[in-house]
C-alpha cells in the first residue's frame, strides 16, 4: 500500500507505508526494549490496534511495566484493549506445534476486528527467537503466506 506512512517510532527505521513487514535484530533485552516500547507507542498514538506476541526476555507483565513507564496514558491503552498481549505458545503453537493457518488466520481476524472498531489499523511485532529447526520450513511458509496477506492491507509488522 504505497503512500500513507506510518510513524514507526524507531528513529533508524523512521516511517513506513502500510503493507511493510520488517525485521529486527537485537543483542540484549535493552535493545529489545529500546525498539518495541517506541514501536508500540507509535501504534497507539496513531490510533492503531497494537499485537506483542510475547516471547523471553519480556513475559507479559513485564511488557505492561514497561508501557506505563514509557507510554503516557498506558493504562488507557490497555484497558480500552488497544493492545494485546500474547505468549508465543498462544499465537504461534496449538499442543506444541506450530500451526502457520491458524496464525495467518488470526491476522486476518484482528485486522478486520480493529477496522471494524475504528482503528487506523494493525501494528504486531512477533519473537521468533522460540523456533528450532524442526519448525523452520513451516515458519519459512507463514513469513510467505503473511508478506501476500499484508500487501494492500492497513498492517505493519
Amino acid at each position: 500500500m504505497s503512500g500513507n506512512a506510518r510513524p514507526t517510532g524507531i528513529s533508524a527505521v523512521g516511517a513506513m507505508p502500510w503493507g511493510t513487514h520488517f525485521c529486527h535484530f537485537y543483542e540484549s533485552k535493552d535493545d529489545l526494549v529500546d525498539i518495541l516500547i517506541p514501536y508500540f507507542r507509535a501504534g497507539l498514538e496513531a490510533n492503531e490496534f497494537c499485537i506483542w506476541i510475547l516471547f523471553d526476555p519480556i513475559g507479559e507483565e513485564e511488557a505492561m511495566q514497561l508501557l506505563r513507564l514509557e507510554v503516557p496514558e498506558a493504562e488507557k491503552y490497555m484497558e480500552c484493549g488497544a493492545i494485546e498481549m500474547i505468549p508465543h505458545s498462544q499465537w504461534y503453537l496449538r499442543e506444541g506445534v506450530f500451526d502457520l493457518n491458524r496464525a495467518i488466520r488470526g491476522l486476518q481476524d484482528r485486522l478486520s476486528v480493529a477496522l471494524d472498531k475504528g482503528y487506523a489499523g494493525l501494528r504486531v511485532n512477533g519473537n521468533e527467537a522460540w523456533l528450532t529447526e524442526q519448525e523452520w520450513n513451516a515458519f519459512s511458509d507463514y513469513e510467505h503466506k503473511l508478506n501476500q496477506l499484508i500487501v494492500d492491507q492497513r498492517m505493519i509488522v
